[in-house]
């Protein structure tokens, strides 16, 4: 179990407030807005694979950081592009996970593999070398036991609501499952998020094929953009349909634009015929972050801006073992002159709802906390990726607090895959508040009753109210 002072200030005044605080929403249910666990673990519901499966192969946070020592994803199991043959022993990928314990010290991948063995597993064996067996042992048992299957873990973790995250291609038959059996659907436990970049973005490989197919699902002419504006807006009903809340955007930048009818069907003719430029990729991009805000305020879609990470930026990594393996890495990103487009034509419009993420966290007091302190359409995202630290949360609240409050944020959001960590990285960020705002009692700058509200306040009312899970409050 964790130490009950994890990550409280070491000041004993200060620490006994956060212990009060963090006492009131150690319970409450848990919120996940925005995520990547696949659906299909919820419908199908069938046991976890064995630990090296479940905490390795697929944790890029995990396998960057041993591929950094020079150590390849193969040996990891990370499977390959053209089927080359990876390890496939667990047990051998568990080994060198634990002889190389010691690269993770201090690592937030070390915080919550650790909690999540102990708080979810019960399994409260330190991992190194000489343990690495007893560990994977005791994991192994508990994964095979009913009460470790993912729908007793999702009701043992207090889920409320769980979002994950779909294509617009996606034929949706794991949520259609799950809301047949009652967990999906609008206000469902499990709903769907829209997110189309592999239809927006004319530099991912396969888009003028993908841009077919989407006409394909929606019923809809997609050689013209009218006709692929009208099957975007056709798949969006159908995520709606599935319970979606939000849509999701990751593109390079935050670049919005307006392209205006003509000059986006031009460019999009450029891309279907192969003909398009680095240059025509980005104004479609940001031209559409325009087309997705009206279509966000006709049909109540939140929309969720995660901006500036430079994608396959490892080139080795992406040709032999493809995307979303850990080679991306952030830069810096423009959010005054890049939302302004956006923000002129609809940042002043309460039908809107736009929360912004980045990976440059020199931007949250400069820019990011300006703009929602001064739009009533603009939320401020949680630390998203590689800010998502006890130290990151920590310095996002301080950047942020004077000058949008805490009430121009938008909750904590896991944005995970990994399903087993999900109620552990809500206590961190849990704790990480209350520990904020009990400095602020301490220093005489907030009431006590007010904490107490605040740090409840950040942990649900929030994000249940601005990704419109509650309609009543929306």
């Amino acid at each position: 179990m964790p130490h009950p002072d994890l990550l409280f200030p070491p000041d004993r005044e200060v620490r006994a407030i956060a212990r009060e605080l963090f006492a009131l929403t150690r319970d409450l249910p848990l919120i996940c807005p925005h995520g990547h666990v696949d659906p299909a673990l919820i419908a199908d519901d069938a046991p976890f694979g064995d630990p090296a499966r479940l905490f390795v192969v697929p944790d890029h946070y995990v396998t960057r950081m041993l591929l950094s020592q020079g150590i390849p994803p193969a040996e990891l199991g990370v499977p390959s592009v053209d089927g080359t043959t990876v390890q496939a022993d667990g047990r051998k990928i568990w080994h060198l996970l634990a002889a190389n314990w010691h690269l993770f010290r201090g690592t937030p991948s070390r915080l919550w593999l650790e909690q999540t063995f102990a708080d979810v597993f019960g399994v409260e064996t330190p991992l190194s070398p000489d343990t690495a067996d007893d560990v994977y042992d005791l994991l192994s048992e508990r994964l095979a036991e009913p009460a470790y299957r993912p729908r007793a873990l999702f009701t043992r973790f207090g889920i409320e609501t769980l979002a994950t995250t779909e294509s617009p291609l996606d034929d949706l038959s794991a949520h259609a499952r799950l809301a047949a059996e009652g967990w999906g659907g609008p206000g469902g436990r499990v709903i769907t998020t829209f997110r189309p970049d592999d239809v927006v973005d004319l530099e991912w490989a396969g888009w003028a094929e993908r841009v077919e197919r989407l006409g394909e699902v929606a019923g809809a002419d997609t050689s013209t953009f009218t006709g692929y504006l009208t099957a975007l807006r056709s798949r969006r009903e159908a995520f709606i349909a599935a319970g979606a809340t939000s849509s999701d955007h990751g593109h390079p930048t935050a670049a919005t634009a307006d392209l205006g009818p003509e000059g986006a069907a031009a460019v999009f003719e450029r891309g279907l015929h192969g003909t398009a430029t680095a240059a025509d990729a980005e104004s479609f991009r940001a031209h559409m972050i325009l087309e997705f805000a009206r279509m966000s305020i006709e049909d109540g879609l939140v929309m969720q801006l995660h901006p500036g990470s430079v994608r396959n930026h490892n080139r080795w990594l992406h040709a032999t073992h493809g995307r979303d393996v850990g080679g991306d890495i952030p830069q810096a990103t423009d959010y005054v002159r890049g939302l302004e487009p956006l923000l002129s034509r609809h940042g002043n419009d309460p039908r809107l709802r736009v929360v912004v993420y980045t990976l440059d966290e020199t931007t949250f007091s400069r820019e990011i906390a300006p703009l929602a302190g001064g739009y009533a359409s603009v939320y401020i995202g949680a630390p998203w990726w590689f800010l998502d630290s006890p130290d990151g949360l920590r310095r996002f609240r301080e950047a942020v607090t004077d000058t949008a409050g805490f009430y121009n944020t938008a909750g904590f959001v896991d944005d995970t895959r990994a399903f087993c960590s999900i109620p552990v990285r809500h206590a961190i960020a849990r704790r990480v508040d209350a520990a904020h705002c009990a400095r602020l009692v301490a220093e005489h700058r907030l009431d006590a009753d007010e904490a107490a509200e605040t740090v409840v306040d950040l942990a649900y009312r929030l994000p249940r109210r601005i990704f419109r899970l509650d309609r009543s409050a929306a």
